[in-house]
């Protein structure tokens, strides 16, 4: 299993929630992971019901057989601090300048440059290692930008080239590439089982592809059950009213017969929106790529919904392949 999981989806999906899911799933049996933000959102802390993230490491969950989670919401101006010190040595200069605005100049003016600091810093994450020589986080999960987005944020190799061909820049833009386009990395995809987000994801699979950025999983959120078996369905589409008023009065429910038309409609809906999502299961099926499904979880996700998720993802395979922080390559 890929140790760099990349989570993307259309505006609206729950990728944030889904990212967090998945940390929790992965950090089980001892293993850690970091769950990273790059959008200055602060929606980690929120789910997890914590004080807002600094630009620091952070432990704010512990999973099931004493896995940890960690996070890092990554600033890019403070990002481009620690880059200016580790390959010119600025130190107090560096800090002199995010004063005079040039580090938010520097990352506005040049989106590239943005680009390669935040996945820089979580690449050097995945990397990083112990005095053991041990990795230290055994996943690093990447709460991304939406879908329209991804290609070019992960791309940053491209992106950067006419920017600066030679030097610390060009080499970090191609350090973060290796790493993106290595077995170690995989991008998910989240998505609803509605036409847009469907055609989103399609979209932005193929994008990937064409980037050579590796694809992982297409992750159904809000997934709702289906309320009525097949009799029942055909019973309201074929409106057999009588036989439905004659059933509810045998169950002793009152005022049955001015029930059945508000029951009627909501399953009629009920039975177009089965259709809808039945087409939608089948788009998704001729993508040709494996997925996971989560559960509606109606009153808003928190922490119990969060675990309630990564349950879900664990019985589903999430987090099987290998267990504890070992020696890299």
């Amino acid at each position: 299993m890929s140790r760099f999981q990349v989570v993307s989806g259309k505006g609206g999906t729950g990728k944030t929630t889904v990212a967090a899911a998945l940390a929790l799933a992965l950090a089980t049996e001892g293993r850690r992971t970091l769950l990273v933000e790059v959008e200055g959102r602060q929606g980690i802390a929120q789910l997890f019901e914590a004080d807002s993230l600094p630009y620091e490491e952070r432990r704010i969950a512990v999973a099931p057989g004493g896995g940890e989670v960690y996070a890092l919401a990554i600033d890019a101006e403070l990002a481009l601090l620690d880059y200016l010190q580790m390959f010119y040595k600025l130190g107090s200069a560096g800090r002199a300048l995010k004063k005079l605005g040039a580090i938010d100049f520097a990352t506005t003016i040049a989106p590239g440059v943005r680009d390669v600091l935040l996945t820089g810093k979580a690449c050097e994450a995945v990397r990083r290692k112990d005095r053991q020589n041990r990795f230290v986080y055994d996943y690093v999960i990447m709460d991304a930008p939406p879908t329209g987005r991804i290609t070019r944020f992960l791309n940053v190799n491209d992106e950067v080239a006419g920017l600066a061909r030679i030097g610390p820049i060009h080499n970090q833009a191609q350090a973060v590439m290796r790493v993106l386009k290595s077995p170690e990395t995989t991008v998910h995809l989240v998505t609803l089982l509605e036409e847009m987000p469907v055609q989103e994801t399609a979209d932005g699979i193929a994008e990937l592809r064409a980037a050579e950025l590796p694809v992982g999983r297409v992750i159904v959120n809000m997934v709702r059950p289906q309320l009525l078996d097949g009799d029942a369905l055909r019973a309201t589409v074929g409106g057999r009213r009588k036989e439905i008023a004659k059933t509810l009065t045998r169950a002793g429910v009152t005022g049955a017969a001015g029930l059945v038309r508000p029951l009627v409609e909501q399953a009629a809906e009920h039975t177009q929106r089965v259709e809808l999502e039945r087409e939608q299961r089948s788009v998704l099926a001729g993508l040709g790529l494996p997925g996971y499904e989560l559960p509606l979880i109606g009153e808003g996700v928190d922490r119990a919904g969060l675990d309630h998720l990564a349950a879900a993802l664990r019985e589903q395979g999430a987090g099987q392949a290998g267990a504890g922080r070992g020696a890299g390559s």
